[in-house]
This record gives C-alpha cells, structure tokens and sequence, in this order.
C-alpha cells in the first residue's frame, strides 16, 4: 500500500464536464439525494492524497467548492479529460510527481483501487503510466464480451499492457467460441489512469494515432509512440455511469447496499 509519507508525490484530479450529449449536467446528477461528482471526491479523498477536480463548468465548480473540495476551472475546448487534467494541474502549481485521473462518472469507486495505482509508482522509477484492469466476471456470460463499450487488454508477463481493444482479444484458435471463457482469462479495463508529471506533459502533446482513430481508444495512442503501461489487478467491481438509466440502477445498487 502506498506509504502516508509518499502521499505528497500525488494528486488525484478528477475531470469533470457539464456536457455530455448522452446525460447532460451528468456530474450534477444525484445518487440518493447527493451529486455524483461529490460521491466521487469523498471516494478519492479516504485514499489521504490531495484532490482537485477539472470542470469547464461554473456550476460544477460551485458544487465541489460548496462540498469543501478543490476546483479548477479548464477550457472548454478539451477533446480528453486527460488534457482537461493537465491543464488543470498545471493551474494548481502542485509540487506532485504523479497525477491520477479519476472519472467523474465513478461515485463507487473503491479507494483501494486508486492505491494499487499509486503501488505502481512507489520505489519504481521506470512507471511512467499506470492504469487498472480485473478479470472478466464468467457470471456475465461469453456474450457480455462482445459489447464494444467493455474494453479489453491483453497483458504481458510483467503486467504491462500490450493492447486495448474494443474486439474480444485474444482469440482462441481452435475452441469453439462458447468455449473461451473456460480456457482463457479475459481482463476488462478500468479507467482510471496515473502519470509521472513529466509524462503526461509528452502525452498532451501528442497527435492521433491510427490505432486510436480506429477504436476510439485514447491509451492506443501512448503505446502507438512507445510509451510503457503498466497494469495493476483489480477484484473491486466499477459501475460507471454514462446514461440516466445507469444511474437508476446506480441508485438501486447503492440502496441495496448500503
């Protein structure tokens, strides 16, 4: 686990944008009476390192600073929330050597998730991107694999990524497809990132790449120009929420368990 004396090398920024031309006014969307983007830094703040969130939004802003978190405002402009976060953290002036990028739209993500990023980087001077993957649950069945919204990752023996895709990868020569799941371990992304500062300076910078305007992956485009991504393994279950049907269920989950 990442040491409290290690908590100053990082900062958790978390872009948060009023438009969404699926949930309009998503991050302002409430969870059993409270915003998700609020949801979202009280998660990101029981891991002890500082939080900011990135907006283009005066009322998000207002949200997160009346809620006691920190709020940067960015351009609109941004085609990533990586870009948003960068800019955002180059605003805050912070003296952290790694920013991770949480999603605005993961009220239920689990602090340790965050921390087995932040392992990455600790007493590893060659991490420079980091991000999370699981297992793919078997209970959801072989069909759940083929939704094009579940990215897949195929890793190499040190854990690093070696690609993300949209498709079912890899494919298993010779078995009868109904047949994959017992004899080969899928792994499904998570979307949170990491980066060494200095990195996510180089990737801001960066142009698409052809793998990216493919699958409409923005992680394609760092290991298009050579970049290392480290993975970390995950077993916390993420529910992201995209539409307002999402939510509904969100809701549901959050009274079911709590």
């Amino acid at each position: 686990m990442a040491q409290e004396q290690n908590l100053k090398d990082f900062i958790i920024i978390i872009p948060a944008r009023y438009g969404s031309s699926r949930f309009p006014g998503k991050p302002l969307a409430k969870i059993c009476g409270e915003e998700m983007i609020v949801r979202v830094c009280r998660q990101a703040s029981k891991t002890g390192a500082a939080v900011a969130v990135a907006t283009d939004d005066d009322r998000i802003a207002e949200c997160v600073d009346n809620a006691g978190y920190t709020a940067v405002m960015t351009s609109p402009d941004h085609k990533s929330g990586t870009d948003r976060v960068y800019e955002a953290f180059c605003r805050l002036g912070c003296p952290a050597k790694v920013v991770i990028n949480v999603q605005g739209d993961e009220p239920f993500i689990s602090p340790s998730q965050i921390t087995a990023l932040m392992d990455c980087f600790i007493d590893d001077g060659s991490t420079s991107l980091a991000t999370l993957v699981r297992e793919f649950d078997k209970k959801n069945g072989f069909d759940a694999l083929f939704d094009p919204n579940l990215v897949k990752v195929v890793r190499a023996g040190n854990g690093d990524a070696l690609y993300f895709s949209r498709s079912i990868i890899p494919y298993v020569r010779g078995v009868e497809w109904k047949e994959w799941l017992e004899r080969h371990t899928f792994h499904t992304h998570v979307g949170i990132y990491a980066y060494r500062a200095d990195t996510l300076a180089e990737i801001t910078s960066l142009g698409r790449g052809v793998l990216e305007e493919a699958e409409s992956l923005e992680q394609l485009r760092w290991l298009e120009n050579g970049y290392r991504i480290k993975t970390a393994l995950t077993d916390a279950p993420t529910i992201g929420i995209d539409t307002p049907e999402d939510l509904a269920h969100a809701e549901q989950w959050l009274r079911n368990n709590e």
